[in-house]
């Protein structure tokens, strides 16, 4: 079915038809949801290089995605793909991925704005000061941060959860607990997300009078085997931790089996929270003592994201607006008062 059969059968206009498929904010919300309706049952898709010429939009997200031997995709970003893909998928936007290496990032970007592939762009796992998202808006493309930045002289869009408010209320239940002997399995050490936990962490046991030592404090990324490294070289210590704070769930898959190989128990010996970006295969409830987590759906995030993208590529949303998320504590049964 070509345009002028489906505004035919839907009794509009081709140009309400087409404004409704791309977005464009003066189209009434049922009329756009009655033209998308009809366009999905019908396999309408309009032509990308019709679609460009007619409005100037190309109907694609862009995600610049670092390659390379370091570089590894991880389960994270997956999940944050699929809640991206959840909305874009139904409101008529595609993905498209453009692979570069490290250093190659900053002329990825040009070219991609340069050749107008992308109506917009998502960037992830900020850094401080990070040169990605004051490239972008010097380009005076639409764009979003998935998470945040800090010591950029200007403000820019973004979408993060309260890290720091999670780590900080992980650690004070911890030190209500009793526990004095607290370490943290973090991500990266020049991420963001991971500072800002550190951070709350910190805080929270700086008011209850703990320190928190360099030897008890891992950053590194969050896989499975890296949990499992973190955790032995905390158990192998002389005063080993009577509670660990982790980053991931991925990681605290390695922290259980550290655990198992010592043959020490979860709450008994050491209590455990991780936090929860709530995948659909690993779930805390069914580890073999449900995991206490702070928790913050991943996927919705990225559902989130592409909504605020399609909305500034329409011209719904404009400035520089910040968005954070709180984030849950659940409590369930690996964690316990310490003993002694």
């Amino acid at each position: 079915m070509n345009l002028k059969q489906l505004s035919r059968m839907l009794e509009l206009s081709q140009t309400t038809v087409s404004r409704a498929l791309n977005g464009y904010p003066e189209v009434a919300e049922e009329t756009r949801r009655r033209v998308v309706d009809a366009a999905r049952r019908h396999g309408y898709r309009p032509n990308p290089s019709a679609r460009r010429l007619a409005t100037g939009k190309a109907g694609m997200i862009g995600y610049v995605m670092p390659t390379g031997a370091s570089v590894d995709i991880d389960p994270h970003f997956v999940e944050f793909l699929s809640g991206l893909g959840d909305y874009a998928r139904t409101h008529e936007l595609d993905l498209t991925l453009s692979p570069s290496t490290i250093e190659d990032e900053e002329m990825t970007y040009r070219r991609i704005v340069a050749n107008k592939q992308v109506d917009a762009v998502y960037v992830s796992s900020p850094r401080p000061r990070d040169a990605r998202i004051a490239l972008l808006n010097d380009l005076g493309i639409p764009f979003i941060v998935h998470g945040r930045s800090e010591g950029l002289d200007f403000d820019y869009p973004f979408l993060d959860i309260d890290n720091e408010a999670a780590f900080h209320e992980a650690a004070r239940l911890l030190i209500q607990l009793g526990h004095r002997r607290i370490a943290l399995i973090n991500g990266n050490a020049d991420q963001t997300f991971a500072i800002h936990r550190e951070r709350g962490l910190r805080r929270a046991l700086a008011a209850g009078g703990v320190e928190l030592p360099p030897h008890r404090v891992r950053a590194m990324p969050m896989t499975e085997e890296n949990g499992y490294r973190a955790a032995s070289d905390f158990l192998a210590a002389r005063e080993r931790p009577t509670a660990i704070v982790c980053s991931s769930l991925l990681m605290t898959l390695g922290v259980t089996r550290a655990l198992r190989d010592a043959g020490l128990s979860v709450p008994g010996d050491v209590s455990l929270i991780a936090h929860d970006d709530v995948f659909p295969f690993l779930k805390p409830e069914n580890f073999p003592v449900p995991l206490a987590t702070t928790r913050s759906s991943i996927r919705a995030a990225g559902q989130r994201i592409a909504e605020r993208l399609a909305a500034r590529i329409a011209g719904v949303e404009d400035g520089a607006r910040g968005e954070v998320w709180a984030v849950d504590l659940v409590v369930r049964a690996s964690v316990a008062q310490v003993k002694g």
